[in-house]
Formats: C-alpha cells, sequence, structure tokens
C-alpha cells in the first residue's frame, strides 16, 4: 500500500498515469536515474542477456518498483540487480 501510494504522489500532476509500468521511455529517463555502478551493472546484463533497448525500460520500471516497494527514493544496485534476476527468470521460462 506504500508503494502504490508514493507512485500515486509521483504521477499526481499526471491523471492519465498512476503505475510506473505506465511510464513512457522519456519518463523513465527522468525518473528511473541510476547511478555509475547501476549503469555497469545494467549494460553488463544487457550484454550478456542480449536484451533490447525495450528490455532496458522494463528492467528500470520494475527497479523503481522493487525501490518503492523498500521505501527508497533511489534505485539501489540491489533493486537493478533483483530487476534483472526477474528479467533472466523470465527469459529462461520463454526458453523451455
Amino acid at each position: 500500500m506504500k508503494a502504490r501510494a508514493v507512485q500515486d504522489k509521483r504521477f499526481e500532476a499526471n491523471d492519465a498515469l498512476h503505475f510506473n509500468a505506465q511510464m513512457s521511455p522519456n519518463m523513465v529517463r527522468q525518473i528511473c536515474v541510476i547511478d555509475e555502478t547501476g549503469q555497469v551493472l545494467i549494460k553488463r546484463a544487457m550484454e550478456k542477456l542480449g536484451l533490447s533497448a525495450r528490455a532496458y525500460d522494463r528492467i528500470l520500471k520494475v527497479a523503481r518498483t522493487i525501490a518503492d516497494l523498500a521505501a527508497s527514493e533511489n534505485i539501489e544496485s540491489e533493486h537493478l540487480a533483483e530487476a534483472i534476476h526477474y528479467r533472466s527468470l523470465d527469459r529462461e521460462s520463454w526458453a523451455g
């Protein structure tokens, strides 16, 4: 409930948005800022898993949600790593 309240406050100026998943790519760049360590982590994941730019945005949205659940103002490396892990699990399930 607290994470939902954070997202409601984040998007209160935009009646069309209610959740992190609804962010446009431009909004993702503005809201889902990651530090240098996070940038290195996601770059490695993108290369290793062969992910697209769309997958990059999805990982950042999930990481933002994980950070919201942890009541963290910033996306930390552990939030990003967890989001990447979920993405890799998703890819494994598609492979069979």
